[in-house]
């Protein structure tokens, strides 16, 4: 079970946390990422980490997220985060999690076709204003 939250609307500039609750596994064994859809567009990933590809879980971030989005999890409370900064107009869209037990290369993942087989959970929507 996969839950995201903690979307909203935000100005420009602003900040959020994304939270995506999971339970029944432990982040180590599962690729994990955020993607975003955005009205029209097709779905992108944003931030993704692998420890079944590099046991160290160095985390890949898309172009729109480098210097702006962090991605972590907390194995104590099973929840991966998306920390947004510096926010921008454009990163408007329906934020996802998803989960997926394979090892392909973590920028793969990303991608969304490494993805294509994932648990996904519910959506959050995330609007920044101008």
């Amino acid at each position: 079970q996969l839950q995201a939250s903690g979307g909203g609307l935000v100005q420009a500039g602003g900040s959020l946390r994304l939270s995506c609750a999971a339970s029944g596994f432990s982040f180590d064994d599962y690729a994990i990422g955020w993607f975003r859809q955005a009205p029209g567009k097709e779905r992108e990933g944003i931030a993704c980490i692998n420890k079944l590809h590099n046991g160290d879980g160095s985390p890949f971030y898309a172009q729109p997220a480098k210097g702006r989005f962090i991605i972590s999890t907390n194995n104590a409370n099973n929840t991966i985060y998306l920390q947004m900064n510096s926010l921008k107009p454009e990163d408007t869209a329906v934020y996802y999690c998803a989960v997926d037990q394979t090892r392909v290369p973590t920028y793969y993942y990303c991608s969304g076709v490494g993805a294509r087989d994932a648990h996904w959970g519910r959506g959050t929507l995330v609007t920044v204003s101008s």
